[in-house]
Formats: C-alpha cells, sequence, structure tokens
C-alpha cells in the first residue's frame, strides 16, 4: 500500500454494518448536548475556534457542517462559505479576505472551504498560477502557526469520499429537483479531474500537515458515520468544560387585565395540511 494513499486515509476499509437511523438519531442528540456545553464554555471563557472543512465535491461537507450547527446559536457558531472572489479581492493579498472571519473571543467559526482553494480548486482548475500554489504552500504553516499564536484553537478536516460514493452522490444531485442546486458546471469539470485533484491532496498534505497543525481525514462514504466520528473528534479536541447552570423555572404569566383580542378579520394562511 502507498503510503501516501494510508496519509490520505485511502486504505481498505473492513465492511461495516449499516447503522440504523434510530442508533444515528439518539447518537447525534447524546453529542448536540455537548455541543450545547461546548458553545456555553466558549462564550463564558472567551475561547477562540476555528474549524476548517475541505474535500472533494460531494465529499458530505455541507451535511457534516448542518449536523454540527442545528442545535447551536448561529451567533455563536458561524459557518463561513465564501463565494468566488470579486475583482477586488483579486487585487489582495490572497489571506486577505479569510482574515476578517476569523474567530473572535467567545466564537467558533467554521469554514466551508477555506483558504485551501488554492491549493485544491484555484490550483486544478487553473485559477491561480503554479507559483501562486506553490508560494501559497510554502507560506500557510507560517500562517497557520501566527493563527495558533493569537489564541485560535485550529482544527482541519478532510473528508475522503470514494470515486464510486462521489459519481453516486453527484448522479443524485442532477436526478433530484431538490438537489439541483447544489449541481454547478465547476463541479462537473472537477469529477472529470479526479487524480489532478489526488495531486494537489497530496501536496497539501506533505505542505501543511503539520505537528502544530495537522489534518484530520475522515472517510465520509458513510455520511452518518463520518457526521458522528467528526463531532465526537472535535469535541474531544477542545478542552471544554460543562459549567453549572441556574434552575429555570417559568414566571407566572400576568393576568389580561383589560385587554381584549381585537374584534377585526386577520389574513390568515390557508391551512392546506
Amino acid at each position: 500500500m502507498n503510503a501516501r494513499k494510508k496519509a490520505a486515509g485511502q486504505e481498505k476499509q473492513p465492511a461495516q454494518t449499516k447503522l440504523s437511523a434510530k442508533a444515528y438519531e439518539k447518537e447525534l442528540a447524546r453529542l448536540h448536548v455537548e455541543l450545547v456545553k461546548l458553545q456555553e464554555w466558549v462564550v463564558r471563557t472567551g475561547a477562540k475556534v476555528c474549524i476548517l472543512f475541505e474535500g472533494r465535491d460531494g465529499a458530505g461537507k455541507g451535511g457534516t457542517i448542518k449536523a454540527i450547527t442545528e442545535r447551536v446559536s448561529p451567533r455563536v457558531f458561524r459557518v463561513i462559505a465564501l463565494p468566488a472572489p470579486s475583482d477586488r479581492e483579486k487585487t489582495q493579498m490572497y489571506m486577505q479576505r479569510y482574515l476578517p472571519h476569523l474567530p473572535a473571543a467567545g466564537e467558533i467559526v467554521i469554514f466551508d472551504r477555506s483558504w485551501y482553494n488554492r491549493a485544491g480548486v484555484e490550483r486544478v482548475m487553473g485559477f491561480c498560477t503554479k507559483e501562486e500554489a506553490k508560494v501559497f504552500l510554502r507560506a500557510v504553516p507560517l500562517m497557520e502557526r501566527a493563527i495558533i499564536g493569537s489564541g485560535v484553537l485550529l482544527l482541519k478536516y478532510w473528508l475522503e469520499v470514494s470515486e464510486e460514493e462521489q459519481a453516486r452522490r453527484l448522479q443524485a444531485r442532477i436526478n433530484d429537483e431538490r438537489k439541483v442546486w447544489k449541481l454547478s458546471r465547476l463541479d462537473l469539470d472537477s469529477y472529470s479531474r479526479w487524480y489532478d485533484y489526488s495531486r494537489a491532496r497530496d501536496d497539501m498534505f506533505l505542505a501543511s500537515d503539520t505537528d502544530l497543525s495537522p489534518w484530520y481525514v475522515a472517510q465520509s462514504d458513510d455520511k452518518k458515520r463520518v457526521r458522528l466520528n467528526i463531532i465526537s473528534h472535535l469535541l474531544a479536541s477542545i478542552p471544554y468544560e460543562p459549567l453549572p447552570r441556574a434552575k429555570v423555572k417559568l414566571p407566572k404569566r400576568q393576568k389580561a387585565g383589560d385587554y381584549r383580542e381585537p374584534n377585526r378579520p386577520l389574513r390568515h394562511v390557508p391551512e392546506l395540511f
């Protein structure tokens, strides 16, 4: 087995039994409770957490991020998914458009794709030059050292999807009108360049998988398992502690007094269901 394939998480994994929906929902609910505890700790202590999600199109980044954020506050867990750079941004220092989105005290920022666009899609699709990609890979460990040195806890996840599963998911986007918005011309172009992306990923790991800022690879062919695995890992990677909570009791409502419901027609939503 090629060492790079092992490092990238491509080593053949033993078959697993299917995770039932009931078991998944039960474990996800338990992890959501822990994420709420993490949120309270981050706000109370002023911690700064930054989480990057990278991977090929269809690897499951969006679904994993949704599983993390669906029960917590969007004011604390901020998701950043930047569009293509504007003409003005193209003239800036490359990292300039990402730096303003880094977390302040009491925030967890999740990047749905990040500055590593330069090492991946921009390199493969020719949106930057080979020299620009090389400069980025030389600079990114220094930049991440500075980010971590400023007190940010940085976690980097790569979701690894197989060729077969990626093809199945992208085909589902074509066939399902609820998912068609997820499919772009760029996705189709990227799909045809599997091994260009593999080389870009390998170079990215070689340059930026450091002891200070390592990459964590998660097998994502099973959506339920990868979500549970990543949430469990990020919770284990952050030294949060449950904080004491005051007991909450609903107060009594005030009495109506002289208030009366207005006697005028209202425009009701039709009850079709």
